[in-house]
């Protein structure tokens, strides 16, 4: 059983694709069910954000799984086959494990080392638990990746080097409409993201903030954390008209912002107004950047202006522990390879001493209680001292890198049988603290 990543990100496609693949809650459980029911995928589930879509699974076999997993994501594009998998990557194994580490860290995303993907990879593992589509072996994985994430957040400073998305957003709008701190902010949507946004311009300082949102009780919920006037969907051309600021993260399947509404909405006025649009697919039509004094700034543009980001000493030192944990994980996956082996093992000597005794005590009828004992004991020693050193060393060289199967050389010396070796039942360990 290995892990197998298949997916898609703003580091293998542009936006346009991105924005064809991207889906809402409903989506990401149905892509998920799919996944789970390939025929050789044990265990499934899904990260999706607003720059990658990613599956998880724990797999069977390679090369079927692959072909499956990458036509999941290739239907949902609607695009061809050989148009698509250019910009579909995979991880395998080990190379699984490094990646979904570097996910949890932030070291994947668009602005490196934010941390709003910690909780999108905690809600893929509860997605998954709450599906039946997460076994022991990606609980456990995921349990790692978010404990590392929080191990890079508590040991480094990576969260304050790396701007978030709205804040490098913000900082780019600055040049049409000025500092946030003072302005009429308003927010469309009520979500993850739209709570960031809320929040990084309440601590900018902004005069007024409006949270417009299709359920006006989530947009209240929102708002009321900062102050705020939460405002029905219904509303919102009078709140374009208004603004100085708007920052969109809906998640709609449709756009919310178009010309036609943002021109009525300003009655020929051209003050300047900035438009962001974090939303996938687009919330903010792309045109609208052409109205005199707009500035529209999307995922696209974003990608562009935080390639190549911060990457000094924090990045280095959580580069290190990454390397560190990823290490420790594939040593300990290792040696738990090949303890079914060492428990049949064990299990074989124990047998074969029963059976010896059995027949000792056959022979030898007049042996009393006590010299039986001893004698027992005497054997199940030598079996033990005759073992242990073989299967200390099949442990150590578990963990060296190679094409050897230590653990198959020793079944096939000691001749243990197969099924014995596979019904041996590994015990996962949970991580304290889980989600």
């Amino acid at each position: 059983m290995s892990v197998l990543v298949v997916g898609i990100s703003h580091n293998s496609a542009p936006v346009a694709l991105l924005e064809r693949v991207a889906l809402d809650h409903d989506g990401v459980v149905k892509l998920m069910s799919d996944a789970a029911s390939c025929e050789h995928v044990t265990e499934a589930t899904v990260i999706a954000t607003c720059n990658r879509l990613e599956i998880y699974t724990e797999v069977e076999r390679f090369h079927g799984s692959i072909e499956q997993l990458s036509r999941l994501l290739i239907e949902r594009a609607g695009e061809t086959t050989e148009a698509m998998l250019p910009h579909l990557y995979v991880h395998y194994d080990d190379g699984a494990i490094s990646h979904l580490f570097q996910v949890a860290a932030g070291l994947d995303s668009m602005a490196v080392g934010e941390g709003q993907i910690l909780g999108q990879t905690r809600d893929a593992l509860r997605r998954g638990q709450e599906l039946g589509t997460v076994g022991p072996a990606l609980n456990l994985l995921f349990q790692q990746a978010l404990r590392v994430g929080k191990r890079t957040r508590a040991e480094t400073e990576i969260d304050q080097v790396a701007p978030t998305l709205v804040s490098a957003a913000l900082d780019e709008t600055a040049e049409v409409v000025g500092p946030t701190e003072g302005k009429y902010v308003v927010v469309v949507g009520a979500g993850a993201m739209a709570g960031l946004a809320t929040a990084t311009a309440s601590r900018l300082g902004a005069a007024h903030l409006s949270v417009v949102n299709r359920s006006i009780d989530r947009a209240v919920r929102l708002a009321a954390q900062y102050s705020g006037e939460a405002v029905r969907l219904a509303d919102l051309s009078d709140e374009l008209g208004r603004a100085d600021i708007v920052i969109s993260c809906t998640g709609s399947s449709g756009t919310i912002i178009d010309r036609a509404l943002l021109e009525s909405a300003r009655g020929g006025v051209d003050r300047p107004l900035a438009l962001i649009d974090l939303a996938l697919p687009h919330d903010i039509a792309p045109d609208v950047a052409d109205l005199p004094g707009v500035r529209r700034i999307g995922l696209a543009e974003l990608g562009d202006l935080l390639h190549g980001g911060p990457t000094g000493r924090e990045v280095q030192e959580v580069r290190r522990i990454l390397g560190e944990e990823v290490t420790a994980v594939l040593a300990a996956r290792r040696q738990a390879s090949v303890t079914p082996t060492v428990v049949a093992l064990r299990s074989m000597a124990t047998s074969v001493v029963d059976a010896e005794m059995t027949r000792l005590e056959s022979r030898l009828p007049a042996l009393d209680d006590a010299t039986r004992d001893e004698i027992r004991q005497t054997v199940r020693r030598v079996a033990d001292k005759l073992l242990h050193e073989p299967t200390v060393r099949v442990k150590e060289l578990a963990n060296e890198q190679g094409a050897v199967s230590y653990a198959a050389a020793l079944a096939e010396l000691f001749a243990l049988d197969p099924e014995a070796v596979d019904a041996v039942t590994r015990p996962v360990v949970v991580e304290e603290g889980a989600p």
